[in-house]
Parts: structure tokens; sequence; C-alpha cells
């Protein structure tokens, strides 16, 4: 009789190096930040080393003195993988394999992991893939061994193994095809967004790092039933849903993407299709976990990012979220934001002057309407309370009296 036994999957162990150049570096929150998305990847720190040189190595990231003290580190902890927090070179990887004989990834393959893993949507699948092979195809010389590695585990999910071992002229074919598949999904996306257009519903689009509570905020306010987890990029494909406001208006929310420090170039350019949503959108609202020591850091990547997009040019609702973890009343501040929000999306707090909010700034783009509409035009009042914002109706002997505000382009 065959008995069959339960498989676990192992969990590697990894060591976390940095090489701080400079003493202002925030290496040791970069280096944080790393052991999360290392949690998030499945794996278990066991071990971190930062060393301190003015420049990084160009052939092994760190100095050969380090290497040795890295080697022993890793045959003492066991390690199975060393992350470094920085993008590596194809030599500099080869290299530290061969001087370490264990595998190694870089920040940038941790992140494309975890989108991997996360990914849900034929699209978000499309980008992932796109650019963990647009990643490989750079680093194809060089890399020699490394290229059959065996047994699993971080930075081969995804298309795995198999596109690994694809030569550059078959990763070339399928950078095509995916580009051709991204490029109808555009298309797609295009034409949703005319069709927005000429059904003028405001749209909200939510920005922020990683983490901020952004997923938490669209579930409270709408019952999204978007995943919340306390993990780096839990939600990857963005969500939108119809949120009515108190004055009866509706409006589309959409969640996006969380950024991160030192986001690989070849997410940005993979996502930047859906990441222009927030182009399109009335308002930014800006989510920012502000019980986390480093929210003015995470603040300046967002920023940094929108203007990447060339996003700079909304009217931007930063939501100060997670209120409820302060220690102490610390003061909140966000120059670039038109107004500034203290909100708990799991606690519900705030929530209610954050709706008002959005509703003045969506006053803000819209036009003051005065008018007395007969009785055959009544219908047209629905367009106010639709679009717009009905402030007064009173019926009269010569029609219905109407006070209210109508989006640009909506004529009564």
């Amino acid at each position: 009789m065959t008995v069959l036994h339960d498989i676990e999957e192992i969990q590697e162990k990894v060591i976390l190096v940095s090489v701080e150049e400079n003493p202002h570096d925030d290496t040791l929150e970069c280096l944080k930040e790393l052991e999360e998305l290392s949690e998030t990847a499945g794996a278990i720190v066991v071990g971190i080393l930062i060393q301190k040189r003015e420049k990084i190595h160009p052939g092994t990231y760190i100095g050969k003195g380090k290497i040795e003290e890295l080697k022993e580190l890793v045959m003492e902890k066991e390690a199975t993988s060393v992350v470094c927090d920085d993008e590596l070179s194809p030599a500099q990887l080869k290299n530290l394999e061969e001087a370490l004989e264990v595998k190694v990834i870089d920040r940038t393959v941790m992140i494309l992991d975890i989108f991997a893993k996360h990914a849900t949507t034929r699209e978000g699948k499309i980008q992932v893939e796109l650019a963990q092979l647009k990643y490989r195809s750079s680093r194809l010389v060089g890399l020699g061994s490394s290229l059959s590695r065996l047994g699993g585990g971080i930075g081969t999910r995804g298309p795995g193994e198999k596109k690994l071992e694809m030569d550059r002229r078959l990763i070339r074919e399928r950078i095509s095809v995916l580009k051709r598949e991204l490029e109808g999904i555009k298309k797609n996306r295009e034409t949703a967004r005319k069709q927005r257009s000429k059904n003028p519903v405001p749209v909200v689009s939510i920005v922020g790092y990683t983490n901020a509570g952004k997923s938490t905020l669209l579930n409270t306010l709408t019952s999204a039933g978007v995943l919340e987890e306390d993990k780096l990029f839990a939600t990857l494909d963005p969500t939108t849903r119809n949120l009515e406001l108190d004055d009866g208006q509706q409006l589309l929310l959409t969640d996006t993407v969380g950024f991160i420090r030192k986001l690989p170039h070849h997410l940005i350019e993979a996502f930047r299709s859906t990441l222009e949503e927030a182009k399109y959108a009335d308002i930014i609202l800006h989510v920012v976990d502000c019980s986390n020591p480093s929210a003015n850091v995470h603040m300046h990547t967002v920023y940094e990012t929108l203007d990447m997009l060339g996003v700079g040019d909304k009217p931007i609702i930063t939501a100060f979220n997670k209120v409820d973890k302060l220690q102490e009343d610390d003061i909140l501040k966000d120059c670039r934001a038109d107004v500034t929000v203290k909100i708990s999306a799991k606690m519900q707090i705030g929530l209610g002057e954050l709706l008002h909010q959005m509703e003045e700034k969506l006053k803000e783009q819209k036009i003051y309407v005065e008018c007395v509409l007969t009785y055959q035009e009544a219908g047209k009042i629905q367009l106010i309370r639709k679009y717009g914002q009905l402030l007064e109706e009173e019926y009269r002997d010569e029609g219905i009296y109407i006070r209210g505000y109508l989006p640009v382009g909506i004529q009564l």
C-alpha cells in the first residue's frame, strides 16, 4: 500500500546584505523593509550584514574581507540564500555566487517574486512576467551556471525555471508577445476611460506606500471585499468601486498598486498603464501610515513616483491613516497636499471628515447653477443629484427653482 505524505515547502533562510555609502543613509530602515519583503516572499531572515564603504564594489558588491565574513555567517546560520539591498549587475551576481557558493538575489528579484505571487488577474500576470523577462534578458550574459538553478524558491516564481533556460532570442519573442497582449488590454482600458468621460462620474484614485492601508480604506468605504493583510504588496491588481457621498453624489474609488523605495524600473514600465489610472482621476487620495517612523520618506517616494508618471498637478487629499496607533499627538504635515485628514480606516475614525473633504474638493471642480426649470424638465434634476450637488429645490407656480453644482461639460 502506497503511503502519501504531505510535503511542506522548505522555508528559505536568508541573510540580508547592504552597503552604506553615506553615514546619513537610512540603511537600517531599508534593511528593515527588505526583511519585510523577505517574510512576504516566504523566507526567514537569519542574519544581517552591513559594510560601510565609499562606493559599492563594481565586481562583488561588497569588499573581499566582507565576503569572507559573509561566507562564515552563511555557514554558521545554515543560510540558503543571500539577499542584497540593491540591484546587482550580472558580474556582481556571478562573482558573489561563486565566492559564497549559495544562491544570491537582489532587491529587484525579491519584489518581482512577490508581485508574481500576488498577481491574480490576466493583466497583472502579464505585467509581472514582462518585468521579470526584461530583468533577466539584461542578465543572460554573465549569469553562467546560475541559469540552471534547481530547487525553486524566491526568484523562481512566475515564469520560473522554464524562462531561465530560454535563450535571448526566445525571451525577446516572448516579450514581444506579452507587449502585444498588454497593448490590447491598454486599448480596452482607454475605451473604458472614454466611456467614463461621457458619463462624468468623478474618479478618486487611492495611492500610497505599500501597506499604508489603502485596501482597508477601500473596503471600509465601499465593502469592496479586497484582501487585507499586514504585508507588503498584499494586493496587486487595481480595484474600482462605486461610492455614494452623503449629498447623494456618486463617485468611483480606484485602488492602485502600492509604491516602495527602489521600485524596479522594469515594474514601473510594465505597470505604467495601470499606474496611469491616477492621471485621469479628478482627485488623488494619498493614504499615509502615520504610525510608521519612516512616514516622511514614504510620502517622498510616493510623490517621486507620481511626478515620474506625470500626475503631480491633481488635487491631493492626504489621509494620515492608523492614527489609533500613534503614541503621542505628533504633528502631521504634507506640504504637497491641498487638504490633510487624520483617519483610522480599521477603527473607522475620521471617515466622515474625509468624505466631507472629498465633497468640497469635487465642488471646486463644478460650476454653480441657479435657475427655474419647467415641470416638463423635472427629469433634469436627476442629473444634478447624480453628477453634482443639489443645494435647494423649490416647487413654484412658474416651475421648479433649483440651486446646486454641476460638473463642467454637463448642461441642463
